[in-house]
């Protein structure tokens, strides 16, 4: 008989689960469950509107990816639930929700079902940037030595900002929840019936280090009164590290997803941070980007650096042993859509339909064709706000260089380019402040569907770009973290180490740098970072204006 885990991908706009065989890490199956609410930035599903730069979700959708997504995967493969023997989970982050002290989300009450803030605020929520702004100013004034290990920014995308928030406009909110947790901590105490908080939320999202824990009351006092205390009363669990069980599967879980009960359930994670694993990363100096709507960029060190508008080092916050770097993008995958959804002339849609193409398809032909620098665009890539290396959300998007000749495939390409220069940004920050990058490997959606890009990013970096063997890098990261969970004497791991050595993977092929057009966008990158410095470092704050001008215009409140 073999033994089998399941790794639980919860995403942006959807769940995915897959099924993998602890003995190699093949894949038999996965399951995909689309959240019904989506994500709400408009309004309530009561119809209570939504503010500027609101990001929502409701947390049943997240059951409802364990009662659709485990069952279909068992059903397919006719693994039978006693040969499971783990299961892992992972998430995006920062996403967290106020709950009660039985872990019921504040949403599902009734007196809280028109009450934003009693809802689950996702990762890209961006409401709390002003929250943000007197956090991190406050950490300035009184000399927090804590700030440096964050890049010298603490983002309005984390716990502690949107806890801010709570307070500020939903005191009554703050005051019902027993907690507020990390999204990924809520769904694996709904597997257990145990609450653990994970370290890689905790020192990532939440301020928290394992040496000296999270900051002192006298900063959350001087934040705000209500907030002195804050710690010990709506974060008050211990802190559990990566790799650990968080427990095992209660009855209630198991009748939900069909698994036996008292599988090892391993504790949450995060969905960038869990997928080093699933491309068989183990040692420093290799960085994973996850791309997606988002893009993520982990990197784990021997060593630990202050590097600016980092999202964290955090020791053991990837793999023991090792200091975890954490960095991204707010806007890649999304960003690409968005010009699909609002910018094509309606005559590109017909001549892809009358060719059989995905829209998609159709304008990357296009696109590909090109040479760099051909058309003569830039653009900067903060359609949501920048996240490293500016750690700024008030920042927007920029595309320069337009004429009547311009054509749509010109532009869809230059945002592409963005995306790619502002990794490379990333990646010079890192080794200038004596952080060696000396590969590069991608996993997520668009590593695996889209060639033109991966080939844009290997020449923009000047780096061979590797590309994980999975199309469900984190589930099959989480699944890794499952057999551990369940240890060697159940037919899983003892360490992740090893476990990444036998279940994680890459693909044969590598995207190689193509020499003439590196040289090309060398010259392209250098007035990316001119225009990245001109506009995100203060000298001229046009779209800081431009976003208050259209907040007092729109009707809608920050």
């Amino acid at each position: 008989m073999g033994t089998y885990s399941i790794g639980v991908d919860f995403g942006t706009l959807s769940g995915r689960a897959v099924l993998v065989e602890t003995s190699s890490g093949k894949e038999l199956a996965s399951s995909v469950f689309s959240y019904p609410h989506a994500v709400m930035d408009r309004e309530l599903p009561d119809g209570t509107k939504l503010g500027v730069d609101w990001a929502l979700q409701h947390p049943q959708d997240y059951l409802d990816v364990f009662a659709n997504t485990i069952p279909a995967v068992l059903k397919e493969t006719g693994v039978k639930p006693e040969e499971v023997i783990g299961v892992g989970v992972d998430f995006t982050a920062c996403t967290i929700l106020p709950v009660k002290a039985d872990s019921t989300p504040l949403c599902f009450l009734e007196e809280f079902k028109g009450e934003p803030n009693a809802y689950v605020k996702l990762w890209k929520h961006h409401a709390a940037q002003d929250k943000a702004n007197l956090l991190n100013e406050t950490a300035r004034q009184t000399g927090q030595d804590w700030l440096g290990r964050y890049g010298g920014k603490i983002s309005s995308e984390w716990l502690f900002p949107k806890v801010m928030q709570i307070v500020e406009e939903s005191p009554e909110v703050y005051a019902a929840a027993d907690y507020i947790l990390e999204a990924t901590d809520w769904v694996t105490w709904f597997l257990t019936g145990v609450q653990t908080r994970n370290s890689c939320t905790a020192g990532y999202k939440a301020i928290w280090n394992k040496r000296n824990g999270y900051p002192d009351t006298a900063f959350f006092k001087a934040l705000d009164p209500r907030l002195e205390h804050v710690v010990e009363e709506k974060l008050g669990c211990p802190i559990t590290p990566l790799g650990s069980r968080a427990g095992f599967l209660c009855e209630k879980a198991a009748a939900l997803t069909g698994l036996c009960p008292g599988t090892a359930v391993a504790v949450g994670n995060v969905d960038a941070h869990v997928t080093m694993p699933a491309v068989g990363i183990d040692g420093p100096n290799k960085m994973l980007a996850i791309m997606g709507t988002s893009t993520c960029h982990i990197l784990i060190s021997r060593e630990e650096r202050n590097v600016p508008g980092m999202c964290g080092c955090v020791e053991d916050g990837v793999y023991p042993g090792f200091f975890g770097y954490e960095a991204g993008q707010s806007c890649v995958g999304d960003h690409f859509q968005w010009f699909i959804e609002n910018c094509l002339p309606a005559h590109y849609e017909q001549d892809a339909k009358a060719q059989g193409k995905n829209i998609h398809v159709y304008l990357r032909e296009k696109a590909e064709k090109l040479r760099p620098g051909e058309s003569g665009l830039l653009a900067l890539d903060w359609w949501n706000g920048n996240r490293s290396v500016l750690v700024d959300i008030d920042l927007s998007g920029l595309l320069i260089g337009c004429s009547l000749q311009t054509q749509p495939e010109e532009i869809y390409r230059a945002l592409i380019e963005a995306t790619a220069y502002g990794t490379r940004m990333i990646i010079e920050t890192f080794r200038e402040s004596g952080v060696p990058v000396e590969e590069f490997y991608a996993s997520g959606g668009i590593s695996q569907k889209d060639p033109m890009t991966m080939q844009i990013y290997a020449d923009v970096l000047n780096l061979p770009i590797r590309i994980a063997g999975s199309t469900q890098g984190p589930a099959l990261g989480s699944a890794i973290f499952g057999a551990v969970a369940a240890g060697k004497e159940k037919g899983g791991y003892d360490d992740i180490f090893t476990a990444a050595q036998k279940m994680g993977k890459l693909r044969d092929e590598i995207y190689r740098p193509i020499p003439e057009n590196a040289v090309v966008y060398d010259k392209l990158y250098a007035e990316y970072r001119t225009l990245h410095d001109y506009f995100g470092r203060g000298e001229n704050d046009v779209m800081k204006r431009l976003k208050a001008i259209k907040k007092s215009q729109s009707g809608r409140e920050a």
